[in-house]
């Protein structure tokens, strides 16, 4: 079965063919909704998670006949009252870039102990502008004073999983998948759609 994903962030494209690769073994495969990168953004008005991603699989789907799935996924701390939250990747403002959003995470956090954060990701599964189901993942961390690994992308570099005593910028992709917010979704609508007649 072909999963079509509606984003054009090339990392959380390449996580989420890696996921369904490895838990969906030859069932399904993620591939880029055709012509995404022609297709008009819709503005991204919700207030939560769930609320972004619906509108964004609603709305791409009715580009395809098939399956489409959309996310929003973000970074939570808890010291900042739940930021960045939906506007992690916009988080430094126009222009905003992960080093930007970084650097700005660390400057809100000088001086605080309280550096628990956590991941978030609700993936929503649309077919013709109707939205099928959503999933939820979420993986518990802290947030580093520096940032540490190549590996990744966003805040993965400041963010220190303690499932195996690193950041998600220093593990590998089979490392992250393991306990990720991103593979947890994933692997909760691939059970899903194991266990329905959708086609």
């Amino acid at each position: 079965m072909i999963l079509h994903g509606a984003t054009t962030n090339a990392g959380k494209l390449r996580e989420f063919r890696h996921a369904a690769g490895q838990l969906g073994a030859d069932a399904f495969r993620v591939e880029a909704l055709p012509g995404m990168k022609e297709i008009p953004a819709p503005e991204e008005t919700g207030a939560t998670f769930e609320e972004n991603a619906v509108l964004k699989a609603s709305y791409y789907s009715g580009f395809s006949k098939g399956l489409v799935f959309a996310d929003d996924s973000g970074l939570e701390v808890d010291a900042l009252g739940g930021e960045p939250g939906v506007e992690s990747a916009r988080y430094s403002g126009l222009g905003a870039t992960a080093e930007k959003n970084n650097r700005l995470l660390l400057e809100r956090l000088a001086g605080a102990e309280d550096r628990r954060a956590r991941f978030v990701c609700v993936i929503a599964l649309a077919r013709k502008g109707e939205v099928v189901r959503t999933f939820r993942g979420t993986v518990e961390g802290e947030i580093i004073g520096e940032m540490r690994g190549g590996n990744g992308f966003g805040y993965d570099p400041l963010f220190y999983c303690p499932a195996f005593g690193c950041t998600f910028g220093e593990a590998t992709a089979e490392m992250k998948l393991r306990v990720s917010h991103r593979g947890e979704a994933v692997r909760r609508m691939l059970d899903f759609l194991r266990s329905c007649a959708i086609a």
